[in-house]
């Protein structure tokens, strides 16, 4: 927590406005009373003043200015993956709290020398996605509470697509180190994981990449070849500290697939959930002895957007508790989604060093813009 006192709503500086930032420039308006966006920056000062002009935010800059701006609480980092640790290390040394796009950071070793600044310095830290806070996986975390499933024994997660290179403008990253499936989608199905289910006890898993070479078809590079250096297709199990086992497939070779995207199995039923990477979509319910999948009204909100994850930080900064989507659960994600390639390549099973608590849940029946 912060050294100074805060008071709502805190003063947020975004570096980076590429094609995310719509997102939460969007998804912030209706958490005003928690957040505001004052300030823009971007290596490219154009792109910054652009989106400042566009979402009528007051200031647009350079990085190194909205990092040394004193009416800056809180940093939003929604830079290039490769960049976030750097960044977030950045924000956290100028005095600022931080929030990151997903990933946390590519490496564990990196993610715990940003935890260590944030301890240091008494600074917040928080992480993407806040998918997992929308109506969809919190009803569904309300389910399994409630004890709908019984005790889980086991889920299936899968992310099974054809890549990016058919709609991104620019998408050479996904297939880098620190892209691919794992760490690109990973985080949405993997957080959900974590939210429902609590942390991680180890992992097991087998790793190939599908095509050596992508062709990008999306404008403005269509006809580009894109050079692959990361796997494109991760298959394993994951099992939690409280017992359930997950089978875990994320893939951009797959054309097509009668996969489920994500379920829960219990001693009393199972549980369809939503797509993660969205705030609500529909929940399925299959009690035990019945025949049927019956639909379940969602018990929270499902207008909310990305942003609640940052209104949420900075409820916890004022209130001094621990934000939902914190650092400890980014920096476990990181070290099982790395532990993903490391048994991978070494076909060991690999046992989860970090910890984190399972967060909160929301209460349910909050109208859209409240936390509690």
């Amino acid at each position: 927590m912060s050294k100074k006192s805060a008071s709502l709503p805190l003063r947020v500086g975004v570096i980076g406005c590429g094609n995310i930032s719509n997102a939460y420039f969007k998804g912030t308006e209706p958490f005003g009373s928690f957040v505001k966006i004052t300030a823009c920056a971007d290596l490219d000062l154009a792109r910054a003043k652009a989106k400042a002009e566009e979402h009528q935010v007051a200031k647009s800059c350079s990085v190194k200015e909205v990092l040394s701006d004193p009416d800056i609480d809180m940093i939003l980092n929604l830079t290039v993956p490769a960049a976030h640790a750097a960044v977030n290390l950045s924000a956290l040394k100028a005095g600022k709290h931080v929030y990151c796009e997903k990933p946390f950071s590519l490496t564990t070793k990196e993610g715990k020398r940003v935890m260590a600044e944030a301890k240091k310095r008494k600074l917040y830290v928080g992480c993407a996605p806040d998918t997992v806070l929308g109506g969809g996986i919190q009803t569904c975390r309300k389910l399994i509470d409630d004890g709908a499933i019984g005790r889980p024994l086991a889920a299936t997660a899968n992310m099974v697509g054809h890549g990016m290179e058919t709609w991104h403008p620019n998408p050479g990253f996904y297939y880098k180190f620190g892209g691919g499936p794992l760490f690109d989608m990973g985080p949405y199905y993997l957080t959900s994981l974590i939210t429902m289910l609590g942390p991680v006890k180890s992992v097991v898993a087998f790793a190939k990449t599908g095509f050596k070479e992508r062709l990008i078809t999306s404008q403005p590079l269509n006809g580009t070849k894109i050079k692959v250096t990361t796997p494109t297709h991760l298959t394993g199990q994951v099992e939690f500290r409280q017992g359930t086992v997950a089978s875990v497939t994320m893939s951009f070779d797959v054309w097509g697939h009668h996969l489920p995207m994500l379920e829960i199995y219990g001693t009393e039923g199972s549980l369809s959930c939503p797509d993660p990477n969205t705030f609500g979509g529909e929940v399925l319910l299959l009690k035990a002895g019945e025949k049927e999948w019956k639909p379940v009204p969602l018990t929270h909100s499902d207008k909310t957007g990305r942003g609640l994850g940052l209104a949420d930080m900075a409820d916890a900064i004022v209130k001094r508790r621990l934000n939902r989507q914190n650092g400890e659960m980014a920096l476990h994600l990181v070290e099982v989604m790395e532990s993903f390639t490391v048994s991978a390549k070494t076909g060991r099973r690999i046992d989860i060093k970090s910890a984190c608590k399972q967060p909160a849940a929301l209460a349910a029946g909050l109208p859209l813009g409240s936390i509690k």
